[in-house]
């Protein structure tokens, strides 16, 4: 079958009940009809009744008119793309396995995932690479997503989980902070829990260089310079001692390391913290009160204040603020992280990542090692050490020691990785590239070997979602002919390449697996049976045995940390990677649009999303374009040191003077991550992806000004 070819209408089961394919919202909605449509569920807490435009038309994405039905394949490099049976592409995948890893050791084939996998998907893949492949290299996009909120979770608490209790708690806050997230345009139906908080009589502040959608809704807004929000998260620490507002009992009784802090921001006085970020004085001792008067107050992070160089220490200093202030280890108060990708929080917990194993065990533990080898049937001695994070893995793509080949799993970094050029560059430079996906994205494009696969309707599985809550993937819908799951994908090539132990292809069997693997390490999910999912609503995590209900507030009685106290760690601002000069004298932060989600690769193929948004712009104050001479509408050149793009301005009041806002949906010339920075942050690894700095000017085409 041609990929052009649009498959044939799926035959539904009516009125499955499932959730939505993307954020880590996990809106409840039920899948059925002829053709099929979606509507939104009652009965999950997460969104009660709401969905946003995505939402609305996720039914769209099961027959996009490029949908992949059959295996494309070249020949021989430089030949085009052509459909092949699923034998022939499994038997050229095998053979360049083995070619280049008899050639080259295990580490010469690397394994890309995505944050949008199921836990089943997740954990096989995790599995495939370190028994099947033996290889160290294995990331995934996640990477990008909330790794500097992780590392700093596990730093101060001993354990990642996104929020802290039930997302219910928010409309029982006195006083939220969120730094750096705009759900009413990533996640709408998140906003009613917040809008709830209000009409009780509490307060939201909002922490961005934009006044975006969410911060117009905020009681107040703070808008800091792109890159500082850790000396203004240090300066509100400031003023919280200065003013009275610490909890000095729950310090003493359920922290450590205090006072290493609080000499630390003794430097960050209010004064100061206005001239680093742009923060008048009086709005940083009101977001103080707000916060310090109320019986309950969460502080939020999001990718605003977490893709940085600094993010993991930027996500302390507000976490530290948080302790300070008495708020973690009490129903409906402390810090949380809004997780963005579908299943970004249970992606990272069973083996995506480089440094871990299921469960969310490090891979260096050999306590680790050995549960899990024993659940795999293998000697310990097998499973690799810690390999390449995503950014440096997809970095040293064939070059003398990095990998060769690359199975690329629920992911699109010709799009999505920061100074995307390279890695383009990177990937072309392979001696193989095999992809799995259910249309040909711009990564896809480039393979040697294309695998079609089953999307979210059509496939069954567990998700984790911001809460920790463990829900249900329901297949509603028989997939096209001639596509597989990921799961039938890996289980058939660990059989070609002769791995040991057992894989399946059914998920609630693998599942029972991942349950088994996971026992006994931080996200255990032992206990949680697909049946107690249905029965319950969904388990929150940690559940070590089939009595236990589950851990919605996982910090009420101790911290996850050796003592059982939450560590306060000092830290420093040090500036953003890459300031504005004479040449490139403004600042560009990227983020997300209501109409599309991630890369694009989906929802650029959904006509209403499209029409919603069709392109990429860039976002700037009347006053800077007034003096770059730019009109509205007008294209422009945004260049960076990494390179440019061409997008129309678009006017407005509502971002700083010196920053421009450029969404990263799109591919092509208006790709916003041509322009970003790859700084690693040394514990997470994150790339400064939030912040870099860049010229704009008017874009002249065959010498005429636009």
């Amino acid at each position: 079958m041609s990929p052009e070819r649009l498959p044939r209408a799926p035959a539904t089961v009516a009125g499955t009940p499932t959730h939505c394919p993307y954020c880590a919202l996990q809106c409840g909605m039920t899948v059925g009809g002829s053709p099929v449509r979606v509507e939104p569920r009652t009965d999950v807490p997460a969104n009660r009744g709401g969905l946003c435009q995505k939402g609305w038309t996720a039914a769209e994405l099961l027959t996009v008119p490029d949908r992949l039905t059959t295996p494309l394949m070249r020949a021989h490099l430089g030949a085009p793309l052509e459909p092949c049976t699923w034998e022939e592409a499994l038997e050229r995948i095998t053979a360049e396995i083995t070619r280049l890893q008899e050639r080259h050791g295990p580490d010469a084939v690397g394994v890309f995932g995505g944050g949008g996998l199921t836990n089943e998907k997740a954990y096989q893949l995790g599995k495939f690479a370190r028994i099947a492949l033996r290889t160290s290299q294995i990331d995934y996009n996640g990477r990008f997503c909330m790794s500097s909120a992780a590392a700093a979770l596990n730093r101060a608490f001993g354990l990642d989980r996104g929020l802290p209790g039930p997302i219910t708690d928010l409309a029982r806050a006195d006083a939220i902070l969120l730094a750096g997230g705009n759900p009413a345009e990533t996640m709408p139906p998140f906003m009613r829990h917040l809008t709830q908080m209000r009409e009780r009589g509490g307060a939201l502040i909002v922490v961005d260089p934009r006044r975006t959608a969410t911060a117009r809704q905020a009681d107040l807004h703070l808008q800091p310079s792109p890159g500082t929000d850790l000396a203004l998260a240090n300066g509100l620490l400031h003023v919280a001692i200065e003013e009275g507002f610490l909890d000095e009992a729950f310090i003493a009784e359920r922290t450590s390391g205090f006072e290493a802090v609080r000499v630390s921001v003794n430097a960050y006085w209010p004064e100061r913290v206005e001239r680093i970020t742009g923060v008048p004085v009086p709005h940083q001792r009101e977001a103080v009160r707000l916060l310090g008067r109320g019986a309950r107050a969460l502080i939020l992070t999001a990718r605003g204040a977490e893709q940085h160089a600094h993010g993991t220490d930027t996500v302390t200093a507000f976490i530290n603020l948080a302790l300070a202030l008495g708020l973690p280890g009490r129903e409906g108060g402390g810090y949380g992280c809004l997780t963005g990708q579908g299943n970004g929080q249970g992606g990272r917990e069973h083996g995506q990542k480089a440094d871990q194993l299921p469960g969310y065990r490090r891979i260096d533990d050999p306590a680790a090692r050995a549960h899990v080898a024993a659940v795999w049937g293998v000697d310990p001695g097998i499973i690799p050490g810690p390999g390449r994070s995503a950014f440096e893995l997809l970095e040293a793509l064939g070059t003398e020691h990095g990998p060769k080949a690359l199975l690329l799993f629920g992911s699109n970094p010709v799009v999505s990785a920061p100074r995307s050029r390279r890695i383009e560059e990177r990937l072309n430079s392979l001696e193989f590239l095999a992809v799995s996906d259910f249309v040909l994205s711009e990564t896809a494009r480039r393979a040697d070997v294309v695998l079609p696969t089953t999307q979210w309707a059509e496939e069954s599985g567990t998700l984790t979602n911001l809460e920790g809550r463990v829900l249900r993937r329901r297949r509603a819908v028989d997939p096209p002919p001639g596509v597989r799951s990921d799961l039938q994908i890996l289980a058939e090539l660990a059989g070609r390449l002769g791995a040991p132990g057992t894989w399946s292809a059914d998920p609630a069997e693998v599942f029972d697996e991942l349950r088994a693997a996971s026992a006994g390490g931080p996200a255990d999910y032992s206990g949680i049976t697909y049946e107690r999912i249905d029965a319950e609503g969904g388990v929150f995590w940690p559940c070590p045995s089939p009595d236990h209900p589950g851990t919605p507030r996982p910090f009420l009685e101790r911290f996850h940390t050796p003592d059982g106290r939450a560590r306060f760690v000092p830290v420093d601002y040090g500036g953003v990677a890459e300031r504005i000069d004479a040449d490139y004298p403004v600042y560009l932060t990227t983020g997300r649009v209501l109409a599309h989600y991630q890369s694009g690769a989906q929802t650029r193929r959904i006509a209403p999303l499209v029409e919603r948004a069709p392109e990429p712009f860039a976002e700037m104050h009347p006053d800077l374009a007034a003096r770059l001479g730019v009109r509205e509408g007008a294209l422009v050149r945004v260049s960076s040191r990494r390179g440019s793009v061409v997008v129309r301005a678009r006017l407005v009041e509502t971002i700083r003077h010196d920053t421009v806002f450029i969404p990263f949906h799109w591919a092509g010339e208006g790709r916003a991550n041509l322009l970003t920075n790859p700084a690693l942050d040394p514990l997470s690894r994150m790339p400064e992806f939030k912040v870099c700095a860049v010229r704009v000017e008017p874009y002249e085409r065959n010498g005429a000004a636009q």
